[in-house]
């Protein structure tokens, strides 16, 4: 089968989406598929491509190692050489047309926020994971938390703010549950996320939020363990408990390793393993979203737990969550990745 695995693009999550694509990259090419590594933004300067897929080529040059702070994004928009400053890079379209299917490896907006994927649906271009409209609703969490609370699905308490409001001198400080969590509504690996304690905090946070985006959302801090239910087909895979060795899940405790104990099956009672494995299936349905996706948790003392959102392309580094919770049930790492090809070909058979 010939394949695209795109990674890249001008997110915050440029590193993980590029440590991703190699993976899922090598897992093809061990499977013995025709696969082709592209960096979404950059793309691919040569004008010849038409037997890309049969090049003798190591793909993987172009992936770098995922450092403990997220990218300049100015620096890899400066490493583009055709002047263009639209997200797709020379002939990544084209190639795409190509191919029998797109592995879609993107982190952040665009790519998880439902846009690429609407342009893959208007050039015919057959890929994985969710369509447009999951992905965009996953990527709203202020969206998202809506429809959490529609659907009986437990969550945060919070409110959302938009940038306009705040330079306007809105700030809610009266609203806010102190300690409480600041975060992007439409980021993802923890970039733009802060816990604060008091208002002055709470004001920076704001600042440095709406640096990366025009809205936030502010919502209760939970206190308690943190665990990641992912869902393949519909169905719930094994919890797997994340615990940082200090502060909480943020980018880089996520993505270097040794800065976190990942612990799957997570060590938790039958009753609360099936409600959580549960309602992560019931999140899956209520955003609308395909083949595969993974859902945040916290668990409270008394048993109690709270969704935070919905990873729509989750994580497939070394250290990521999916591959461990598929591992638990005996699908090695090519293996899961030739089941979200098998499985999102169905969207098509229709």
């Amino acid at each position: 089968m010939k394949i695209v695995v795109l990674a890249g693009g001008t997110s915050t999550e440029r590193d993980v989406s590029l440590a991703t694509g190699t993976m899922i990259y090598q897992a093809f090419r061990k499977k013995g598929h025709k696969a082709v590594l592209l960096d979404a933004y950059l793309g691919y300067e040569e004008n010849d491509f038409n037997e890309i897929f049969d090049l003798e080529k190591d793909w993987t040059e172009a992936a770098g190692v995922i450092s403990g702070e997220a990218p300049d994004i100015d620096k890899v928009r400066a490493l583009r050489k055709d002047g263009d400053t639209g997200f797709f890079g020379p002939h990544v379209m084209d190639i795409c047309t190509l191919a029998d299917m797109v592995f879609i490896a993107l982190h952040g907006a665009p790519g998880e926020d439902g846009t690429v994927q609407a342009a893959f649906d208007l050039a015919g271009i057959r890929y994985t994971g969710s369509s447009y409209l999951g992905a965009a609703v996953a990527m709203d969490k202020s969206l998202s938390k809506e429809l959490f609370r529609q659907n009986g699905i437990p969550t945060p308490e919070g409110f959302s703010l938009l940038k306009e409001q705040f330079e306007k001198g809105e700030d809610r400080l009266e609203k806010v549950p102190f300690p409480a969590v600041v975060k992007t509504c439409r980021g993802g690996s923890s970039v733009g996320v802060y816990m604060v304690k008091s208002g002055e905090e709470y004001l920076e946070a704001l600042k440095k939020a709406f640096s990366y985006e025009n809205q936030v959302i502010v919502e209760q801090y939970i206190k308690g363990r943190e665990f990641s239910v992912g869902v393949l087909d519909k169905k719930a895979l094994p919890v797997i408990e994340i615990a940082p060795l200090e502060g909480f899940y943020d980018y880089k405790n996520k993505y270097q390793a040794g800065s976190a104990v990942e612990t799957c099956p997570a060590d938790l009672s039958m009753e609360i393993t099936r409600n959580m494995q549960q309602t992560a299936e019931n999140v899956f349905s209520a955003l609308r979203l395909e083949v595969y996706a993974r859902m945040d948790f916290l668990l409270k003392e008394d048993g109690s737990f709270f969704c935070l959102e919905a990873n729509t392309l989750p994580g497939m580094t070394k250290t990521s969550l999916l591959p461990q919770e598929a591992a638990a049930v005996g699908m090695d790492f090519e293996d899961l990745c030739e089941k979200i090809i098998e499985i999102s070909l169905r969207k098509y058979d229709m």
